[in-house]
């Protein structure tokens, strides 16, 4: 089942973790018939919007947000409440179909050190930025690095952040099909801190749009970002949920199951409506 989070219960998701008598939760179908047993608690990979529709402040505050939420006290409590107390992240950052980038590769953070650094790479690279939102290409890129990962965790999912909807490369819902079929689950981070403008290819909705189009898996949520002020503090909670293998469980919406509430190729069509190809 799929869950969309205010930003009001989602800024209190580090309450959620350490809270007695939560199970944690077993390994994906898709991984129970893996050898050997699971040496992290998630393994995840953070997939990072860089696209021109999102600004320079925008990237700095993003990346800030992503580094200073893995050093946070809440982030670490939750690192420390699984059972294996650890996890293996990759950071990479992504636009247009084919070009993603990876920032961090897999590593493992187990404590503030470990967390530290990864923060530290993280905030070191330089930012860039590129044409285009392929968020099909950002899926199908991120897919295959578990297969790379040397670490086995008890759950695989992608931590997708974006301002705008798919207008690049293949159609985003087979993409996400393609993902969950292996057992990896998609959370949705959409950001909508600007006014939606038809030059930028924005839509209404978008968080609608991440909801129907873009996430699933047990589990799966989304928090959308609408207050710019607010924007550190979603991302920190949503890593804690993530970690912490909580489903959303306070001011909760669950995601339509019918048919989606919006076109999920609904960037394709603005691009095609605006440059004719």
């Amino acid at each position: 089942m799929r869950w969309c989070i205010s930003i009001a219960a989602v800024l209190a998701a580090g309450m959620l973790a350490g809270t007695a008598g939560a199970a944690p939760p077993g390994p994906s179908p898709a991984l129970a018939d893996q050898q050997g047993p699971p040496s992290v608690d998630v393994e995840l990979v953070i997939a990072v919007d860089v696209s021109y529709s999102m600004d320079t402040d925008e990237l700095a505050v993003q990346r800030e947000g992503y580094a200073q939420a893995i050093v946070s006290r809440e982030f670490l409590r939750a690192l420390k409440g699984g059972p294996n107390g650890k996890i293996a992240v990759t950071y990479f950052e992504w636009s247009a179909f084919g070009d993603q980038r990876v920032i961090i590769p897999w590593r493992v953070i187990d404590g503030p050190e470990t967390a530290d650094a990864v923060a530290g790479e993280i905030m070191l690279t330089p930012i860039r930025r590129g044409s285009r939102t392929s968020i099909s290409g950002a899926i199908l890129f991120a897919t295959p690095l578990f297969d790379g990962n040397p670490n086995r965790g008890l759950r695989r999912v992608i931590d997708i952040s974006g301002d705008g909807p798919n207008n690049n490369g293949p159609p985003v819902t087979p993409a996400r099909d393609q993902t969950l079929a292996k057992g990896i689950v998609i959370n949705g981070l959409p950001i909508m801190i600007k006014e939606p403008s038809s030059s930028m290819m924005d839509i209404d909705n978008l968080d609608w749009y991440y909801e129907d189009c873009v996430i699933g898996g047990p589990g799966s949520f989304v928090v959308a970002i609408k207050d710019r002020e607010k924007f550190k503090e979603a991302i920190r909670a949503k890593l804690v949920l993530e970690v912490a293998g909580h489903s959303p469980e306070h001011k909760v919406v669950p995601a339509a199951d019918k048919e989606p509430r919006i076109n999920c190729q609904i960037g394709e069509k603005l691009w095609e409506d605006r440059w004719g190809r």
